[in-house]
């Protein structure tokens, strides 16, 4: 599609209101909405698009953020924590069929809080476990994204009652239809740590025994160009002023609210999949997967059930031919205090606990003496 029909398009949206969701997953047909060099977006049934329109076997990887299990309802849609894992039952059973024997499935998915009280809901890992026992997947492993720019949260839990911590963490299940998926962590390596570096340099003397018992050899003062990440992802969700935000703001069209930063999808593609490769984003939204997958040079195919958010998602595709994503890094990785988030040691104001003593009721009772800003004064 070109950019003025991607315009006419935009033209038709801004004359009306937003359309609303069906329940997530829930919709009569599908239809092709966009095609790009090397992907295609479809708007409408995702479980459509996978029965009708991809064959069996046919998929390297689906990478894709679901609507999560959340208690208070979204504007994109989303199912109750309690109905989730009846919502998700025919995706399951769908991915299954799709992927290839050595493909992989990689979701992203936050947790949820029961309502009124300071708890998690299970429905996430109730999630997983079902995926591996009724359909066969493995978890080849658990991932883990810590978003350092999130914001203080559940605040009645945390800056009120102060009875919990932030909650900054999304959990990511890399799973697959055999215990042997096609994967490389080279792919995904990282600057080396200044420690290691010093490491390197002047080497160990002798070998060094760990607390765990592990033998550090001389092995390990063996430089390879770069370090082995965890499953620890640290990738800040602060996109204000990209192109695809200042196209839906020029267009008039609503940007998709709960985007995940295109890191995440890179990191899966690059790990899991060569150039050439099929990838899937049944939940597309704005359609991020799909732009990196293009830059990659992956076959693509993304899906979403709101006609508005998919509108917003030509912005990525309009500028070229292909999509074009500046460097991350434009001055390189040199000084890693450049690229690295820090975490500060729990124990660094472990002097005296000067705080008074723990509220006998757990936090039940809501603080009497509360800030202006909504924050609970410490005793």
């Amino acid at each position: 599609m070109t950019g003025k029909a991607s315009r006419e398009k935009a033209d038709k949206v801004r004359s009306r209101k937003p359309v609303s969701q069906d329940k997530p997953g829930r919709s009569k047909d599908v239809r092709e909405f966009h095609k790009t060099k090397r992907g295609t977006i479809y708007h409408g049934d995702s479980l459509i698009l996978l029965d009708k329109k991809i064959a069996a076997e046919s998929v390297d990887l689906i990478v894709t953020s679901p609507p999560f299990g959340l208690i208070r309802k979204k504007e994109y849609g989303n199912a109750d924590a309690s109905e989730y894992l009846k919502w998700f039952r025919p995706f399951g059973e769908a991915f299954r069929r799709a992927l290839k024997p050595k493909g992989s499935l990689v979701i992203d998915i936050g947790g949820a809080w029961i309502s009124g009280q300071p708890t998690r809901s299970l429905y996430h890992y109730e999630l997983l476990i079902m995926l591996c026992r009724e359909f066969g997947f493995h978890l080849a492993q658990d991932f883990f994204w810590w978003n350092p720019s999130k914001l203080p949260s559940p605040a009645e839990w945390v800056t009120v009652r102060r009875v919990r911590v932030k909650d900054a963490i999304n959990c990511i299940w890399w799973l697959s239809p055999t215990p042997w998926p096609k994967a490389s962590n080279l792919r995904v390596t990282v600057p080396y740590s200044e420690s290691m570096k010093d490491l390197l340099k002047n080497g160990y003397h002798g070998n060094v025994v760990r607390p765990s018992g592990h033998d550090i050899s001389l092995k390990f003062s063996r430089g390879h160009g770069s370090a082995i990440p965890p499953n620890l992802i640290a990738v800040p969700n602060t996109e204000s002023n990209s192109f695809y935000l200042r196209y839906c703001k020029e267009q008039e069209l609503p940007s998709h609210p709960a985007r995940f930063p295109s890191a995440i999808p890179e990191y899966f593609i690059r790990m899991l999949t060569d150039p050439g490769d099929v990838v899937v984003d049944p939940f597309a939204g704005s359609c991020v997967t799909g732009e990196v997958a293009e830059r990659l040079e992956r076959k693509w195919v993304c899906c979403d059930l709101v006609e508005d958010y998919l509108h917003g998602a030509l912005g990525r595709f309009v500028t070229a031919d292909e999509p074009k994503q500046s460097k991350l890094f434009p001055n390189g990785v040199s000084n890693t205090s450049d690229i690295n988030y820090r975490v500060s040691h729990p124990g660094a104001l472990w002097i005296e606990e000067t705080q008074g003593k723990l509220p006998a009721d757990g936090g039940q009772a809501r603080p009497k003496h509360i800030g202006r800003n909504g924050h609970s004064k410490l005793p």
